[in-house]
């Protein structure tokens, strides 16, 4: 039978939940065991698929055309399951299904209640899409406390009842800090959040611990005495130099074996060598080189979370230190600013939505192009490439996209048709934000010979998207003519997917996010190689 282990957070937010979460199940999968993560988020919008990354950080995109958490991203990184769009649920989206189901009469008259029509929409989340997992690990959003978290921390209450306790664990992570002036780690804050699981009738199983120092074991057993936990259950989670040290430190301190303990199961030791290869590589790399992203969002780093992970897992295959300098494109609209690009070893653009900073993006592509240093578009920033190869190699002075408005050229524009797995998809200007991009796994096909084709050593890939514009293939001609190659293109030959300039040293540009399927075991070959090529530039410069 499956098993369900709930982590939930307390005291404050950004405590690292997705992390645990993600180092938990590779941990229980190092072990031998299936694992499936899951997010519950008590946000009200239905997906964040229209949240401000400054509010929400990036919009993490499954095969299946999710618009999911960027904890979601954490989770496929560390065990390499692929997440669903039954991954991931928020209060918007339940309340949206319940309501639905209310307005066709499915309650015959009942009046509608979050106990119990809520809460048993969210525990036929969390119980539903399951085959033959042996854990099923579900995170709840938010801190213990927060009102719009209450549905969910009931609806998992529920659930020990339900399944019973040989069946479900509660592990809740919160915060032991220091406090300089007294000199001492302070306990009072976790005893408070448990405090506060105890109001809504949980009891956690295991505590996480949070801390830049040493808890020392007196700490631990007053933890353990207060909030009615064994004192082996209470395990410590310290700063660690790398992400990818946390499973190994979470084994170290007994993370899984206390789960294991809980289930009263026996297994193999787990075997963490790659982990260890991991952190090796990262802390010793054998050389560095400088990447500047050339971003609109860089104010929050989290909107690009998914492409900080990747740019280091291309340079954990390079053996090299990744140096992000992270810039607001808007300053490359001045003329004296392109200064802040010298000496950098490559520049990546990656996506955005609207015309604020674009054209900063296009000063970057343009630097990028004619000092030949090696550029990597993503997305937006394909498209812009494209645009500024069509202003200035095709000599299409007045190029544009249609989504800053109409324009002489319009080398970017809203596809409204394109077929999907044999399907008609439409799209239209007006249509809801929510609905209106092309989302998911799309196949591409790889001109023979191409840089790219060389890179992926295959001529068909997949690769999810998220966006709303395409390049105009109307203008394929001029700019294969000017010098930049259409070298990967929908099946059906309608959408344009890689560009590419064959005689620059490193110059590509994806309409995909290449970032989204990148692992530290299992580096995305794009990314790879376009560290491999920053060490090239490294040498010349």
């Amino acid at each position: 039978m499956t098993r369900f282990i709930f982590i939930t957070g307390g005291v404050v937010s950004s405590l690292g939940k997705g992390l645990a979460s993600a180092s938990l199940g590779a941990l229980l999968q190092a072990r031998g065991f299936k694992v499936r993560l899951r997010k519950l988020d008590p946000y009200i919008n239905v997906d964040p698929g229209t949240m401000s990354p400054y509010q929400h950080g990036e919009v993490y995109v499954t095969d299946d055309g999710a618009e999911t958490d960027l904890d979601l991203g954490h989770y496929e990184r560390f065990t390499g399951v692929a997440s669903r769009q039954s991954d991931n649920v928020t209060t918007g989206r339940i309340y949206s299904d319940v309501i639905a189901k209310e307005r066709r009469g499915d309650y015959l008259g009942a009046t509608i209640q979050v106990i119990p029509h809520i809460t048993d929409a969210l525990k036929s989340f969390v119980t539903s899409d399951i085959t033959d997992e042996d854990f099923v690990l579900c995170e709840i959003g938010g801190t213990v406390g927060d009102i719009e978290g209450l549905p969910f921390l009931e609806a998992i209450r529920q659930l020990r009842n339900d399944l019973g306790r040989d069946n479900t664990m509660y592990l809740h992570l919160t915060l032991v800090p220091y406090i300089p002036t007294a000199g001492e780690l302070k306990t009072k804050p976790t005893q408070h959040s448990v405090k506060e699981l105890l109001s809504v009738g949980i009891q956690p199983d295991v505590l996480l611990c949070r801390s830049e120092r040493e808890i020392p074991v007196a700490e631990r057993r007053k933890i353990a005495q207060f909030c009615n936990v064994h004192e082996d259950a209470v395990i410590q989670a310290l700063d660690v130099p790398t992400i990818y040290n946390v499973p190994v430190a979470y084994h170290e301190e007994g993370l899984d074996e206390q789960v294991c303990r809980h289930f009263n199961i026996d297994s193999k030791k787990p075997d963490l060598s790659a982990w260890k290869n991991i952190c090796e590589t990262v802390t010793k790399p054998e050389g560095e080189v400088s990447i500047a992203i050339v971003g609109k969002y860089t104010g929050l780093r989290d909107a690009y979370k998914s492409l900080s992970e990747a740019l280091d897992h291309g340079g954990i295959a390079n053996k090299v230190n990744v140096g992000m300098h992270w810039m607001d494109s808007e300053i490359f609209e001045t003329d004296d600013a392109l200064h802040h690009l010298e000496g950098v070893h490559g520049i990546l653009v990656p996506g955005g939505f609207g015309e604020r900073g674009s054209e900063g993006k296009i000063a970057a592509a343009r630097f990028a192009r004619e000092r030949k240093i090696p550029y990597f578009g993503i997305c937006f920033g394909m498209q812009m490439a494209v645009v500024e190869a069509a202003r200035n190699m095709a000599g299409l002075h007045k190029a544009g996209s249609t989504e800053f408005g109409p324009c002489e050229h319009p080398v970017v524009g809203l596809m409204t048709e394109w077929m999907q797995g044999g399907d008609l998809q439409k799209r239209e200007s007006g249509g809801n934000m929510g609905g209106t991009m092309r989302l998911g796994a799309y196949p591409c096909v790889l001109e023979k010979g191409s840089r790219v084709s060389e890179i992926y050593a295959d001529s068909k890939i997949s690769e999810r998207h998220r966006h709303r514009y395409e390049v105009n293939t109307g203008y394929r001609d001029q700019l294969e003519a000017a010098g930049m190659k259409f070298s990967g293109m929908s099946p059906d030959g309608v959408l344009p997917e890689i560009v590419e300039i064959p005689d620059h040293p490193w110059f590509v540009g994806v309409q995909f996010h290449p970032e989204l399927k990148s692992k530290p075991f299992e580096p995305h070959p794009l990314f790879t190689s376009f560290i491999a090529g920053a060490v090239n530039q490294s040498r010349l410069v």
